[in-house]
């Protein structure tokens, strides 16, 4: 088996969430109606694909205010795919089940994204009073 470098956004419990989140909407979109493919289908994998990507590319910034903005847009995508996977539901396209469990993850990723930031603002402002401190 090959043996790769882990980036650090591999091991937030966030990411994995997302990445479980991300096969249950993959499976979900599956079975709509073609004529939605370039709609609802792509709009809802684009959006769920933005949340963990905006999670990786925020991990590469050196800021944690800048980390925390990505994170903050994270958010904003899993609020985009919440809604167009209840306009889903709406429409009969994903099944009482399909939605439970998609809000079920929505609800989880929401949970471990705010911790994220909230450590990620955190950590920014404690550099920010350490540096204030030593600057005469």
């Amino acid at each position: 088996m090959l043996k790769f470098k882990t980036y650090s956004f591999e091991t937030l419990d966030v990411w994995k969430e997302i990445r479980i989140l991300s096969k249950i909407i993959y499976n979900a979109t599956n079975s709509f109606p073609r004529e939605e493919k370039f709609g609802l289908v792509s709009q809802m994998r684009r959006a769920v694909i933005s949340i963990s990507s905006n999670i990786a590319e925020g991990s590469s910034r050196k800021s944690l205010k800048d980390q925390a903005r990505y994170t903050e847009l994270s958010f904003g995508s899993l609020m985009e795919l919440l809604s167009q996977a209840i306009l889903s539901h709406d429409i009969n396209l994903v099944s009482e089940i399909q939605i439970a469990e998609i809000r079920m993850h929505v609800d989880q990723v929401g949970f471990l994204l705010d911790g994220l930031k909230k450590s990620q603002l955190k950590r920014f402002n404690e550099q920010k009073n350490n540096n204030s401190k030593h600057t005469p």
